[in-house]
C-alpha cells in the first residue's frame, strides 16, 4: 500500500478585512457635506430627540378617584339638590307651676327625655364615699380586741424575727386565740428569756399559713389594740387599717398620766406598773403573750373615752 502523507499547516490564518460599506457616490456626498458644514454654508445635522422609555411618560388611565370626580362633575351639572328644612315641633302649652320645670333634650320644659333633671345625679364613687363609716364613738366592746405576739430568731445568726406564738383577748380579757406557731424557716434562736418559747412548744405548733388565716379572720373589722403593734403586724405579714389600730406605745395621754414624756415610747412593763400597779414580765421564764395582751387592753381602757374623742376630732392623727 502506498504511504499517505498529510501536510498540516498550523500558521494562523489571516482574517479577511471588512468590506467597505457604501458606494463611491455616497462617500463623495459625505465629503462635500462636511466641506460645506466647515464653511458654514450648511448647519450641522441635529440628532433626533430621544424618546422616553415606554411606561414612564405614557399617559395613565384614570383611576377610581378620577371616575369619582367625573361623577361629582356630573352631579354639579344637574344643579344643587333641594334641602328640606325640618322645623321643630311647637312645645305644648303648660299651665301652672309645671312651666318652670327644667328643660329637656327636646327644648320643652317638663317634657320627658334625656335632659337635665332637677336633682343632681349621685355617682357610685360618691355614694361609696358617703357610706364609708369609721368606728362608732364610743367603740362597742365586741369590736375591740388586744393582740400580742412572741417571736423567735431565724436566718443567719437568728437576727430575723419570725412569729412563734400569738394571743388575742377580748375587751374583758377573755382569750379568743392562743396558739404556738411553727415558722417557715428553721429556728436558730428561741429567745426563751423574752419570748418564753422552748423547743417542746414547736412539737404541736400549727403552720404559719394556717395560723395567719385564723388570726386575720378574728381581726377583720375589729379595733385592734397593741403595744408597739407594728412589730406584731410585721411578724404576721399583715397591715391593719390605720383607723382601726390603737397603739398604746404612741398615746401621749397615757405617758402623761404615767408621768413620762409624751414624745417617747415607754415599755409595756413600766406603763403597767405606773398606771395599773401590776408587775408583768417577771422571772426568767419569759413573757406571756396572754398576760401582755390583757395588760395592753387595761391600759387602753384608762384613756379610752378621752382618746377616742380626740381621734374623732382629729381623724388624721394616729
Amino acid at each position: 500500500m502506498a504511504d499517505l502523507i498529510l501536510n498540516v499547516d498550523f500558521a494562523p490564518s489571516e482574517r479577511p478585512g471588512k468590506k467597505e460599506t457604501g458606494n463611491r457616490k455616497h462617500k463623495s456626498f459625505l465629503q462635500r457635506r462636511r466641506t460645506l458644514e466647515r464653511r458654514g454654508v450648511l448647519k450641522q445635522k441635529q440628532l433626533p430627540v430621544a424618546q422616553p422609555p415606554p411606561g414612564r411618560g405614557s399617559r395613565q388611565k384614570p383611576g377610581p378617584r378620577g371616575r369619582r370626580n367625573k361623577k361629582q362633575e356630573a352631579a354639579t351639572r344637574k344643579g344643587p339638590e333641594k334641602l328640606t328644612s325640618i322645623q321643630p315641633k311647637p312645645c305644648p302649652k303648660v299651665n301652672g307651676p309645671a312651666s318652670i320645670a327644667q328643660p329637656s333634650a327636646t327644648g320643652c320644659p317638663g317634657s320627658k327625655g334625656t335632659g337635665l333633671s332637677s336633682k343632681p345625679k349621685t355617682t357610685a364613687w360618691g355614694t361609696a364615699k358617703r357610706n364609708q363609716k369609721g368606728p362608732s364613738f364610743p367603740p362597742q366592746p365586741t369590736k375591740l380586741v388586744a393582740i400580742d405576739c412572741e417571736m423567735v430568731g431565724t436566718g443567719p445568726g437568728g437576727r430575723t424575727s419570725d412569729l412563734a406564738r400569738c394571743s388575742i383577748v377580748g375587751y374583758q380579757g377573755d382569750v379568743m386565740y392562743d396558739q404556738y406557731i411553727r415558722p417557715t424557716a428553721p429556728i436558730v434562736d428561741y429567745r426563751t428569756r423574752w419570748s418564753g418559747i422552748r423547743q417542746q412548744h414547736m412539737v404541736n405548733a400549727i403552720p404559719f399559713g394556717k395560723a395567719q388565716r385564723e388570726i386575720l379572720r378574728i381581726l377583720s373589722g375589729k379595733i385592734v389594740v397593741g403595744h408597739a403593734i407594728y412589730n406584731d403586724f410585721k411578724a404576721l405579714k399583715y397591715f391593719h387599717p390605720k383607723a382601726l389600730t390603737r397603739d398604746t406605745s404612741k398615746i401621749p395621754l397615757l405617758n402623761r398620766k404615767g408621768g413620762f414624756p409624751e414624745n417617747i415610747s415607754i415599755s409595756l412593763k413600766r406603763l403597767t406598773k405606773e398606771l395599773l400597779h401590776k408587775d408583768i414580765q417577771v422571772g426568767k421564764s419569759g413573757h406571756s403573750s396572754v398576760e401582755d395582751a390583757r395588760a395592753t387592753m387595761e391600759l387602753y381602757k384608762v384613756v379610752e373615752a378621752e382618746w377616742e374623742q380626740h381621734l374623732m376630732l382629729n381623724p388624721k392623727q394616729e
